[in-house]
């Protein structure tokens, strides 16, 4: 079996790369976070790569390509710690794709992958913790369609997004809801958050919905897990970003007139880095894998891999604050901003003890036993 990335991957990973390095300076990151922590001209750049098409079908103006493509892109972006979320776009396209009708994904899919809408998923609600089913919203069905009275949390850019998805109750089973941000009954109250993102409090009053699914606990469930596939993405990005910047310090700081990468405590505290680094990536292209299995497989495979990524992530960005001293904490130091990033992303779509816990509920009795 060939487990190289193909050429076309390579040269999306030098592209991405490249737009990383030289289009998206610490400084800039610096300017969007002060701004608010979202700029529609980095989206739109990220539209001009081809990134926002990457995982639409062909059939609606995108590249038709798949997971691997899209963690290749994450991975890069989060070298980069780039706070315009576009496994966002990833997520809604693949929700639309799979569950929406013809109609509704002719409307949406082009715009998705020109970049010209930014459809964001607005699941969390005060008091559900990471539980899916625990949903307060309310639909109800209308002569024009279905309407949506909610409040959710912690939204992506939620005010600056296009549209949300919404999982809300209807007729005491969860379904799965487009709407418009600009449709009446829609209030925002936006923020940053405390890795730089931005994120929003939506509420909904009566307001105008397009059903996407009957089925709501199935598409979301599977949007959840794309989310966790494209955050554990992000995360190796993150941490070997994290890793790089600690091994310069090291090799500048000197102490005794040798530089302290010299010290052996910290020479071994490097390679446990690397290790920890190593255990994510390879636990990251598992989860991808696994997001075309079926849900139960799937389910199972993303919770172990989010696991393993939540104990890389608390380490890696633990150790370079600790390695690096005082200045480890500083907010004019880029190494605080991918600690914080760090800490976010651990516990984004479930921390890791909820994930343990997720993998413990799943485990078979013949777990770990061997004829």
């Amino acid at each position: 079996m060939d487990f190289d990335f193909s050429e076309d991957q390579q040269q999306l990973r030098d592209a991405v790369r490249r737009w990383v390095d030289k289009g998206y300076s610490f400084e800039r990151r610096r300017a969007i976070v002060a701004a608010g922590g979202f700029d529609r001209s980095v989206w739109n750049e990220l539209a001009e790569l081809g990134l926002t098409a990457l995982t639409v079908p062909e059939a609606h103006g995108g590249l038709g390509q798949g997971t691997v493509d899209a963690m290749v892109a994450l991975e890069e972006l989060g070298r980069g710690i780039v706070l315009e979320p576009l496994a966002q776009a990833f997520i809604a396209t693949r929700v639309l794709a799979d569950f929406a009708a013809q109609e509704v994904q002719g409307q949406w899919l082009p715009r998705i992958a020109s970049g010209e809408a930014l459809v964001v998923l607005a699941q969390h609600e005060r008091g559900a913790r990471y539980r899916l089913d625990a949903c307060k919203a309310k639909a109800a069905k209308t002569q024009a369609g279905h309407s949506l009275t909610a409040s959710k949390s912690i939204v992506p850019a939620g005010d600056q997004a296009d549209a949300f998805i919404v999982p809300a109750q209807l007729d005491g089973q969860l379904a799965l809801f487009l709407v418009e941000r600009s449709a009446p009954g829609v209030a925002t109250r936006g923020y940053v958050t405390q890795d730089g993102s931005r994120a929003a409090e939506v509420t909904l009053h009566d307001t105008p919905a397009t059903l996407l699914t009957a089925d709501g606990l199935a598409a979301l469930e599977l949007a959840v897990d794309a989310g966790i596939a494209g955050a554990c993405a992000y995360g190796v990005g993150t941490m070997e970003q994290t890793l790089a910047l600690t091994a310069d310090y090291l090799n500048q700081r000197k102490q005794f007139g040798v530089p302290i990468a010299s010290f052996q405590v910290l020479r071994h505290r490097s390679a446990d880095m690397k290790m920890q680094l190593e255990l994510a990536r390879s636990m990251s292209y598992y989860a991808s894998l696994k997001l075309g299995e079926e849900p139960l497989e799937r389910r199972r495979a993303l919770s172990r891999a989010k696991v393993q990524l939540g104990q890389s992530m608390r380490f890696v960005g633990q150790q370079s604050v600790q390695m690096h001293g005082g200045i480890g904490v500083t907010d004019e130091y880029i190494g605080s901003h991918y600690f914080k990033t760090l800490t976010q992303l651990e516990m984004a779509w479930g921390d890791t003890l909820h994930h343990l816990g997720e993998v413990s509920e799943r485990m078979q009795e013949t777990a770990g036993v061997f004829a």
